[in-house]
């Protein structure tokens, strides 16, 4: 399992870095090359705002699990999440001020996909998102039980995010978007496939 992890954070950690060091990603081409700045219903934009969010709740509940237990394994799943989907979302909010669009819109979630997603009134603001019930239980839940929630809670957020970041490979306009969500998409589904035997390890389903 500590083996299985490590290989999950490599990738993720190594698709960050691409990202990073990516001539495409240091200097943006609707900077470096003249071209335009996506435009404010475009894929590119759409997709970096609503993955923001999706990427900050998983942070929080990754944050939360990592205190509510001392199994090693789980902890450094956490804290895997926690710097690659942070450091994702840093990027995303970057590239927004670069293209000069706002990082917050009135614009409904998951328009730039062709439909929209109303947010519910439970707190759910996108699909996979946990509702505020299910993160108050995350919170109150301690080893096992915390374990198991977070893990289920989890993979049905990378279950709709991997489905966001497939869209978003489709049809962006920008390398940078392309390249990151496809490697996004990637790690999210090895993401899910470790969560399914951590699951599995501590004799519950998904």
């Amino acid at each position: 399992m500590v083996v299985a992890g490590a290989v999950v954070f490599l990738v993720a950690v190594g698709l960050v870095l691409v990202m990073v060091v990516r001539p495409s990603s240091a200097s943006p081409s609707p900077a470096g090359s003249g071209a335009s700045a996506p435009s404010e219903g475009s894929a590119d934009v759409g997709f970096a705002r609503d993955m923001s969010i999706h990427h900050q709740q998983a942070v929080e509940m990754a944050f939360i699990v990592r205190d509510r237990t001392d199994d090693e394994d789980v902890r450094r799943f956490a804290y895997d999440i926690i710097n690659t989907q942070a450091n994702q979302r840093g990027m995303m909010l970057g590239w927004l001020e670069i293209w000069d669009r706002p990082k917050s819109s009135d614009r409904p979630p998951m328009e730039w996909m062709g439909h929209t997603f109303t947010p519910r009134p439970d707190g759910s603001l996108m699909p996979g998102m946990a509702t505020d019930e299910q993160m108050d239980r995350l919170r109150a839940a301690e080893g096992r039980a915390a374990e198991v929630l977070f893990l289920r809670l989890m993979t049905v957020h990378h279950r709709a995010g991997a489905d966001m970041a497939q869209a978003a490979a489709g049809a962006a306009g920008t390398d940078e978007i392309r390249n990151l969500a496809t490697g996004m998409d990637r790690a999210q589904e090895s993401e899910i496939a470790l969560m399914a035997d951590m699951l599995k390890a501590r004799g519950a389903q998904p």
